[in-house]
């Protein structure tokens, strides 16, 4: 009897290393065979996941033994948490593992979408010199948003600060004493108007479902930068590239979608799009994050199923 059902890629160091112990089915294309990975739980007491495998009623319904479940990560959209919490079944998130990823993520994208300058190798091979055309603007001294404050915005926002940026954050959960390092709290209207780059950090939730909608986009000061590295489903993917077409937005990088995979015909909303980087949901996704993450889930459910929680 498996012990630890793995639907998705996981650092295998860290399976053999810290669950090598145990019965372990680790299978990262299960994620795909939904009616084989139900099949797999009737005796399985623990589940290791990433964001695409969806532990809701169904897949619970077929666990009847399950007790723990790793999260490779940390946003929770994809599991019924009040469903695991009425059973008792611990959901162990990731938390803090990946953050520097999606921090460099978003300095990364900031520099290169502000720059504009870093698609002419093309240009350049084939002999041309557009030097003039692409002359682009620095991030010191311009104003960096963050729509949401918790650890992963508060580290964006020491790194922009760093570089000599105002930094403003808004977060309705946060109360003023958790504010750190003097940052500007503001209303979500008033960053939107003031940013010249705009991070989104918050959760998928049903008070942030499509929470920068096509008003909202509109409001964003023109030719700001719009990055989403935390989940799809928090603003209208149409309204931005709508914005980016119409010059009002100066560019946007976006690395999560309302649907992933993001299929071939949902993404042509993007066809025509200047200054734009799409990413499959690799903000937080490196070498390094991946065994951090990787080591700090096999550690929980290890102690989990060893009963020292």
């Amino acid at each position: 009897m498996a012990e630890v059902v793995i639907t998705e890629f996981m650092d295998e160091d860290a399976i053999e290393g810290i669950l090598g112990g145990l019965d372990v089915i680790y299978d990262q294309t299960l994620v795909d065979r939904r009616a084989e990975l139900l099949a797999l739980l009737a005796d399985v007491p623990a589940l290791i996941v990433r964001n695409r495998t969806r532990v809701d009623a169904e897949l619970l319904a077929k666990a009847p033994k399950l007790k723990a479940v790793g999260r490779l990560g940390v946003g929770l959209d994809n599991i019924d948490m009040a469903a695991c919490k009425a059973r008792g079944i611990a959901v162990y998130p990731a938390t803090g593992a990946n953050d520097i990823s999606v921090v460099e993520y978003v300095i990364g994208t900031m520099l290169t979408l502000l720059r504009g300058a870093f698609a002419a190798t093309a240009e350049v091979i084939d002999g041309k010199w557009p030097r003039t055309r692409l002359l682009g603007r620095e991030a010191a001294g311009r104003t960096m948003g963050i729509v949401g404050f918790g650890a992963i915005g508060r580290k964006v926002g020491a790194a922009a600060a760093a570089l000599g940026m105002r930094v403003i954050a808004c977060d309705p959960y946060m109360p003023e004493a958790d504010r750190i390092w003097d940052t500007e709290p503001v209303e979500l209207d008033t960053l939107l108007r003031g940013s010249d780059v705009v991070s989104l950090h918050v959760p998928l939730t049903a008070d942030t479902k499509n929470l920068l909608d096509r008003a909202a986009v509109a409001r964003m000061k023109r030719g700001a930068i719009l990055i989403n590295a935390a989940r799809g489903g928090v603003l209208d993917e149409a309204a931005v590239a709508e914005a980016l077409r119409a010059g009002a937005l100066g560019g946007a990088a976006l690395d999560v979608f309302e649907q992933e995979p993001l299929s071939k015909e949902r993404a042509q909303v993007f066809a025509g799009c200047p200054n734009l980087i799409l990413t499959p949901h690799i903000g937080g996704l490196t070498h390094e994050s991946n065994v951090r993450v990787s080591t700090m889930v096999a550690e929980k459910i290890r102690d989990h199923l060893a009963g020292g929680r």
